[in-house]
């Protein structure tokens, strides 16, 4: 591979993945890592009776119900 098609392949690397490389930069400058991933509350309004059996089927199955259904967020827009 010649060093330009390296430093193209680094630069799409880094535009894919720009939050991990300010992390690695903010670790560089502190020493300490942040976090790459954050997480947002989320307030919606649902069926109290279907929430109801969702928590009951998350805590018989030992589920984390945020894990769940961003896991089926995930499924629904194609994303891994």
């Amino acid at each position: 591979m010649s060093p330009n098609q390296v430093l193209r392949k680094i630069d799409k690397i880094i535009k894919e993945n720009p939050r991990a490389f300010e992390a690695l930069l903010e670790y560089e400058k502190t020493g300490k890592l942040p976090k790459v991933v954050y997480r947002e509350r989320l307030n919606i309004t649902i069926d109290s009776n279907i929430l109801n059996r969702f928590k009951r089927y998350c805590k018989s199955h030992n589920y984390n119900m945020s894990k769940l259904i961003e896991s089926y967020m995930k499924k629904e827009i194609g994303v891994k």
